[in-house]
């Protein structure tokens, strides 16, 4: 191959490449337009588009508006209003701050700008081809125009799919942006017809912080415009501030509400959408002992920080950004979603039916639900290291059986959200009464529930009391050690956390340079494939805290254990047993699921049943 001079790149090659990483397909210039509209303080935000945004992607807003002078160096490359110098870089506060998307965009389209800035008399419009200036009319704003996108580069545009498909991602672009924009109004037309369209919403609240609450019911109005009112039913209100000031609020799906796919999950960052590793897994992480199987959660969360914590200057797109402390992040999302999810559901049907369940809860406080006595232990439980290693059969008697009935006045046990015991259906499933019809508890999956909480709660209590010194999974030496090949980070990880390592039970030490061994492994695990085990919990120690590491895995091995104490199937109950069980099901945290993610009881009102016997019609 002939030499090759080193010389300088034609301007028009750099832009094009440099489009290369910002225009992707309509989509992106969707989302970079309404950046801008939104930062020049839009109200309304008018979308138009032809053939999914291939053949025009028009976007009006009603913002400041561009002056005259300035509107060529909207399309130069890296010319912007939003920064002046490295320190608002580093605290940037707009969507957009690169000054580069227009400049990107008009490389590989046919770009115009409408503008008329606020106090101007006169609109005038600029031609991306020819650098053309000449005045039209328009109200103050600005409309930028794009059409034939990718037409000077020929083969990007064949990447592209039907225009049925591009028209969905363009939606979902702008619904990005109306789902932290309540204030402004968004409207979306294809091939001249209305597609979505949400109102502003305007709320008003007198509170302590009037505008933060007033945000947040306005919030809470527009995801219920987009996501649609079934969300609003189905999820759960977050909000928490972690002593290292994380602020997250919004509201979180119910483990019911769950999908197959990731496709509503919505994250952001100071009022900017992002897609990131540290908080997708940290709130995976607070799903993770309420989901089933591979399920997706669905949530709209909200994440206030100082700006100087986070960068978001990582990709040309902005849609990536990097803490400067993610485990701060992390654990201040993961917290906020735990608390959120734990409160059990049955309160809250309560509190919708307007009972009051204060004296029917002091009543149940009299007759727990014996754990500890169906686990075979006395209370309080204790943890010697033998615990780990044997479960006992439930105990035969595994209730005090003082009168339950004699102590219950008729009228208050119908005050209980998950109601009166009324008999046992096919030695599984308990049926109860209460307010709003019918109650069908999975006995079960219910009693692994409390069980698994009491467990994690009891030996939290220990540990804090230190009356056991670090917990540690108990663990078996290996007679001949699994060796493996290794990377240098996976050697360099295992040396780094041997602490971290022995309180999982495992032993893992370098071999050779390039060579680790595993020699010690949970006796619970000791028939598994350790190799792969090893490896697994080395990736997770590599990319996250290590503290929730090994609190997962000690959640893995109560949740076994749980599961084999808690009440079988086929076992006969008392009612007194049955009205216990419903009790402490409504004081549990996490009730709603088994350690599994299966739901643990199912509501039937009234009205189910009349529609069901056709009463009424």
């Amino acid at each position: 191959m002939p030499r090759r001079p080193i010389r300088d790149l034609p301007d028009e090659l750099i832009s094009q490449i440099a489009a290369g990483e910002v225009v992707e397909r309509p989509a992106s210039v969707v989302r970079e337009l309404v950046d801008n509209a939104l930062d020049a303080g839009a109200t309304q935000i008018q979308l138009r588009l032809l053939a999914g945004g291939v053949r025009l992607i028009s976007v009006e807003d009603d913002g400041m508006g561009i002056l005259r002078e300035e509107l060529p160096l909207a399309l130069r490359r890296h010319a912007t209003s939003k920064i002046a110098n490295l320190q608002e870089l580093e605290s940037v506060g707009t969507m957009g701050f690169r000054g580069e998307a227009l400049a990107a965009i008009n490389a590989i389209a046919d770009c115009a700008i409408l503008s008329r800035a606020q106090g101007q008399s006169q609109a005038w419009m600029l031609d991306g081809r020819s650098g053309e200036l000449k005045p039209v009319a328009r109200a103050t704003g600005t409309t930028v125009e794009v059409k034939e996108l990718f037409f000077s580069t020929p083969a990007r545009r064949k990447f592209l799919k039907t225009d049925t498909t591009e028209l969905a991602h363009c939606v979902e672009a702008v619904r990005r942006h109306a789902l932290a924009r309540p204030d402004v109004d968004f409207s979306i037309w294809h091939e001249g017809k209305l597609v979505e369209q949400w109102r502003a919403c305007n709320a008003h609240a007198n509170q302590d912080d009037p505008e933060k609450v007033e945000l947040e019911t306005a919030v809470k109005t527009r995801l219920e415009d987009v996501l649609g009112a079934e969300f609003i039913q189905q999820s759960v209100a977050v909000t928490a501030t972690s002593s290292a000031g994380v602020r997250v609020w919004g509201r979180a799906g119910l483990p019911d509400a769950a999908r197959s796919r990731p496709d509503q999950q919505f994250c952001y960052v100071n009022g900017r959408y992002v897609r990131d590793k540290v908080l997708t897994h940290a709130a995976r992480s607070a799903y993770e002992d309420v989901l089933h199987g591979h399920r997706q959660p669905v949530y709209a969360l909200f994440i206030e920080m100082d700006p100087t914590r986070v960068d978001v200057n990582v990709h040309p797109t902005k849609i990536e950004v990097r803490f400067r402390d993610g485990r701060e992040v992390h654990q201040a999302l993961r917290a906020a979603l735990e608390q959120a999810l734990a409160a059990p559901r049955a309160q809250a049907l309560a509190h919708h039916a307007n009972i009051n369940v204060n004296a029917s809860e002091s009543l149940a406080a009299s007759q727990p639900f014996n754990t500890a006595k169906v686990m075979g232990y006395q209370t309080p439980m204790s943890f010697a290291p033998s615990i780990f290693n044997r479960v006992e059969e439930p105990a035969h008697d595994f209730i005090s059986h003082s009168s339950f009935e004699s102590h219950t006045p008729a009228n208050e046990a119908e005050d209980w959200p998950l109601g009166r015991a009324l008999a046992q259906l096919q030695g599984i499933y308990i049926l109860a009464e209460n307010k709003q019809g019918l109650i069908v508890v999975d006995m079960h999956a219910a009693h692994e529930r409390i069980v698994y909480e009491r467990l994690k709660s009891q030996m939290d209590a220990t540990q804090e009391a230190g009356e056991q010194g670090t917990y540690s999974i108990p663990s078996q030496p290996l007679l001949i050690p699994a060796t493996f090949a290794a990377t240098a980070q996976e050697v360099t990880a295992a040396e780094t956390h041997v602490e971290s390592l022995a309180q999982l039970g495992l032993e893992i030490t370098p071999f050779s340079p390039q060579t680790l061994a595993v020699r010690s492994v949970p006796t619970s695990l000791t028939q598994g494939d350790v190799v792969e085990l090893a490896r697994s919990v080395l990736a997770e120690l590599m990319q996250h805290d290590a503290s929730n590491v090994i609190q997962r895995a000690r959640n893995e091995l109560l949740a076994t254990m749980a599961c084999h104490a808690a009440v079988r199937a086929n076992r006969k109950l008392t009612l007194e047993e049955m009205n216990a069980l419903l009790r402490d099901m409504e004081r549990t945290e996490r009730s709603d699921q088994c350690n599994h993610g299966r739901p643990t009881w199912r509501a039937v009102t009234i009205k189910d049943l009349d529609t069901l016997f056709m009463r009424g019609r």
